[in-house]
Parts: structure tokens; sequence; C-alpha cells
């Protein structure tokens, strides 16, 4: 069981302006029992009794393993299977068709920024599969998703593409499952290596640089601008548009959208969904 420590109102405020410089999330004001719930074993082991003196720990030189355990502590990696079913019609039936058509003997790459446990890279990889069965000898030299999260433990996780009934029930056909996965024991399940071969993970943040990861056809930003201020979303969805080839697409979350950068971005309604292309 976790520890209890003392969060007092100015704490609060270190901790909170700790996270946004280093990760961007924003901590509401009524978030105390978050911090109280996740940080309790991180602070139990550091023997620190109050939060002012976790923050002074986190500001010392060669404190990058413990900032990068709290940043994993809060960063919330809440995923399922297609979530919300409709992006993935979209690459389907609309995105695919179109970008095999336009980009032939091209690679085509793919984002999926803040991937969690792996869930969103691996649902696009298995659309792709299942597109190509459908439409046999499309000319692309091949598919690339890269896949990114700020938590290293999480994406540990992806990696190994391994996963227990529960998370498997998310969101995953029965279908898709006995497609897909093979069982490995013990109630686990393992993706099977032709649908995991086209991910790539990588730690990044998004507040940094992303110019190494190259140009890509199509982003997928879903769920995770919610946790920013509005001027570091701006921000992150211009170095997006950055390394989105011309003409690529940009899919946001269901309550997720982008105002105030029709100068990059165009809105095309989709009927259900909404995806951005850049121009």
């Amino acid at each position: 069981m976790n520890q209890r420590f003392r969060i007092t109102a100015d704490d609060f405020r270190q901790f909170s302006e700790f996270l946004e410089q280093s990760c961007g999330i924003l901590l509401a004001e009524h978030k105390q029992y978050l911090v109280q719930s996740r940080l309790g074993k991180i602070m139990k082991e550091q023997s620190c009794d109050s939060l002012s003196i976790l923050v002074d720990r986190l500001k010392r030189p060669g404190a990058n393993a413990l900032k990068e355990r709290v940043i994993d502590a809060m960063t919330t990696n809440e995923t399922l299977w297609f979530r919300d079913i409709h992006p993935y019609e979209i690459l389907a039936k609309r995105l695919l068709p179109e970008l095999t058509a336009e980009r032939r003997g091209q690679k085509l790459r793919i984002w999926s920024a803040a991937c969690s446990s792996g869930q969103e890279p691996y649902s696009i990889s298995m659309v792709i599969d299942e597109f190509k069965r459908m439409n046999p000898g499309t000319l692309l030299s091949g598919e690339e998703i890269q896949a990114t999260d700020i938590s290293t433990s999480i994406l540990q996780q992806a990696q190994r593409g391994e996963y227990e009934m529960l998370a498997l029930g998310r969101g995953l056909s029965q279908e898709r499952l006995k497609k897909y996965f093979v069982t490995s024991g013990e109630g686990s399940w393992q993706i099977r290596p032709e649908i995991k071969a086209r991910v790539r993970f990588q730690n990044l943040n998004l507040l940094g640089p992303y110019t190494s990861l190259g140009q890509f056809d199509i982003i997928f930003c879903r769920n995770v601008l919610i946790y920013f201020s509005s001027d570091v979303k701006l921000e992150i969805l211009r170095k997006m548009r950055r390394q989105l080839k011309p003409g690529g697409y940009l899919l946001l979350g269901a309550s997720e959208s982008l105002s105030g950068l029709s100068d990059i971005y165009k809105m095309i309604h989709c009927r259900p969904g909404i995806i951005y292309q850049a121009v």
C-alpha cells in the first residue's frame, strides 16, 4: 500500500510546474489525490515525507533516473484496441486507398504519437494487413509505423507485444484475436511477428524536437493533447505539421479539435469523424 504524505498548496504548485516543464502535462488543482496515489511508492523509496523534498531532489544534477520514474508514474497510459473505431475505418476506406494510389513505389510511414502500451500502432498494423489482403499487388515499397511515448516502462511493455486476456478484451474482436495473436501460456497472448514487424518503438517527449523521426504520410496523435495547455498544444501541432509530407494527414482524438491553424491544416469531415490534411 502506498505511503501517505503531506501536500501543501505551495508543494503542489511547485510539483505542477515541474511536471509541465518536463513533459507538458497540466495538473488541475483538484488532482492532489492523483499525486498521492501515483507517487506514494516513490516517496517511500526516497524517504520523502513531503512533496517539496521530492521536488528539490528532482531539480538536483544527476536526477534523470528519478525524474524519469516520476514522469512514468504521472503519465496516464489508458488505451484500448481500435479506440473509437472510426479513425481505423477512415484509414482503411479512405487514406490507404488514396495514399497507395498516389505514392506508388514509396514506403508508407505512419507515426503513432503517445502510443502507450502499443494497442494503437498494432491496431494500425492490423488494418494495413487487412487492406493488403483485400488489395493484393498494392505498389508500395513497404510500411513503417513509428510508435513513440515518453514512458520508457510502457514502451518496454509495448515492444514485447504480449497481453493478458483482460487487455485484449478491450476493443479487440474474437476474429482479430484468433487471426493476429498466438497464445503464449498462462493467460497471455503474443502478437504475430508479421504485425509486430511494421512497428518501431522509440522514447520521445512531445515537448522536444521531432526532426530525427523523418517525414510521415499519416500522424495519429489521439487523446494526448487534452493534457497540455493551449500554447503547448499549438506548438506540438505546428511541429507535427513539419513532419507531415505534403498532403499528409493528422488524426486527433474524439474529444480533441484543432483551431487557429487553418493556414497549415485543412479540416475534412468524414462522417463520422474529422481528419486534418497538411496544406
